[in-house]
This record gives structure tokens, sequence and C-alpha cells, in this order.
């Protein structure tokens, strides 16, 4: 395992966004299912987890969260999470009992804390400010300190609502996008060198790396490594070693392209 988790950020802590898909209120359901497995992973590691960023579905669940996982290569076994996960059931939230689709995209970003050589123009961002929503005591509140900040060339979009001042949460904002945009500059690298090799892909919106399947049978499938579990149960209760595993090892190897996902 050292081996496989020997990259430049591997050793770094974890900041994880999960944002619900299309499918309103049960997207937002499966979003909270998801934050709930991996806090429960990171409990079984003794990792930490601080929330930094969220923002609750208007009837249950969650619209999306952003939460930072402290501990010793929470970015390198997190990294595999990297994309959209799918799950199929039969929806507590739809009257007809019928099987239903959701999707939750999920980012992953090591909390970079050295300074990267990233320049960000004052011309390129927008920084808002917003009442936090999330609990956090009075202080937080009464007052305008969340921070949003929108990066126009990239689109990206990071914000946070933790910290106690509104000067924290702008410095924590401002190192996630440094981040955002340092691993965006190392895909763009790597892309060139896989266009090379013709192994580039694409992990959108409509192409999810693992399904969750609970009608009408039971399974998860991670569709990069083709590993695969009947027991839904134990993986949301946070028992995710055997696809983290199965991605690095997948790495390790160049990752070659799933044929069936061609």
């Amino acid at each position: 395992m050292k081996t496989l988790l020997s990259g430049e950020y591997d050793r770094d802590n974890a900041i994880v966004s999960l944002h619900a898909g299309a499918g309103g209120t049960e997207s937002c359901d499966w979003a909270a299912m998801l934050y709930r497995m991996f806090t429960r992973w990171a409990s079984d590691k003794g990792f930490s987890v601080e929330v930094l960023d969220s923002l609750d579905g208007e009837e249950a669940g969650i619209k999306s969260i952003t939460f930072q996982v402290n501990g010793e290569n929470a970015y390198g076994y997190l990294k595999s999470e990297k994309g959209v996960h799918r799950l199929v059931r039969i929806s507590p939230f739809n009257a007809a009992g019928k099987r239903q689709t959701s999707f939750v995209s999920c980012d992953v970003m090591p909390d970079i804390e050295e300074d990267l050589d990233i320049e960000v123009k004052d011309d390129d961002i927008r920084i808002d400010t917003y009442r936090s929503s999330g609990a956090g005591g009075q202080h937080i509140n009464k007052t305008s300190s969340a921070i949003r900040i929108t990066h126009f060339p990239s689109g990206i979009v990071v914000q946070c609502q933790n910290e106690r001042s509104q000067h924290m949460n702008k410095d924590k904002a401002m190192q996630m996008l440094k981040a955002k945009l340092y691993l965006l500059k190392q895909q763009e690298n790597a892309k060139i060198a896989a266009g090379i090799r013709g192994e580039v892909t694409e992990i959108g919106w409509g192409n999810q790396i693992r399904s969750y399947v609970m009608q009408p049978y039971t399974m998860v499938k991670d569709h990069r490594t083709g590993v695969e579990t009947g027991n839904v149960d134990s993986v949301m209760d946070g028992k995710i070693d055997l696809f983290m595993n199965g991605y690095l090892k997948w790495l390790s190897l160049g990752a070659p392209i799933n044929k069936e996902d061609e």
C-alpha cells in the first residue's frame, strides 16, 4: 500500500464535495447516504471529518456538502471516489413504488497547505459573502462570514462557511481554488500524454464510476476496475476499502480502459 500511495499529495488530508444531481429529493437523499458512507469509512480509519460548507435539500437529504477528511493518506485513498456515483432502488419518496435512478457527483482534492505556484488574477474571480446556513453558533449565523469564490476562466466555484471569521473563510476558499486549478493543470498535462497513447476517457455526468443497485438485486460495482460486491449494506456502512484498493492497483497498472464501458 505504501508503494501504491506514493503520489505527490497522497499523504495529505482530503477535501470532498458531493453534489446531488437531477432527481430532487431522491438525489439529495442519495447525497446524504454517500456522506454517511464516507464519514463511517473515515471513523473506521481513525480520521476526523470537518464540514466546510453544506446546503440541505428542500425536503430531505443534502443538496451539496464539502467536508475535509483529516488523516494520513486521506487523499491517496479518497481520490478513488472522484466521479459520478449512481444509485438504483425503489424510492421511499415515490408513492408508486417504482425503481428510480439517482446520481451524485463527487469531487476530491488534496488539502495542500504549501503555497502553490498558481496565479489567480483579481479580474478572473468574483468573491461573494453570504450568511452561513448550517449550525455553528450565534456568531456564525448572524454575520455574513461565509465566502464563495467564482473563477471565471475555469468555471470553478468554491465555498467555505466553517471558519469563525470572514478572513479565515476567504483564505481557506482561496486555498481550495488554487488546489483545484493545480489539479486541473495536472489533468490537462495527463490528457496530452494519454492522447498520444489513445487512452483519453472523460468522466461526465452520464458516465458513472460506480453503481449501487438495491433492487431487484443487490450489487455495488466499480465500472473502472470491475471490482464488485453483493453486500450493499456493508458498503453503505463505510466498508469501501475493496474499491479503493482495487482503484490504486488499477492506477499502478496504467489505468487501462474497462472494455465493457467503452
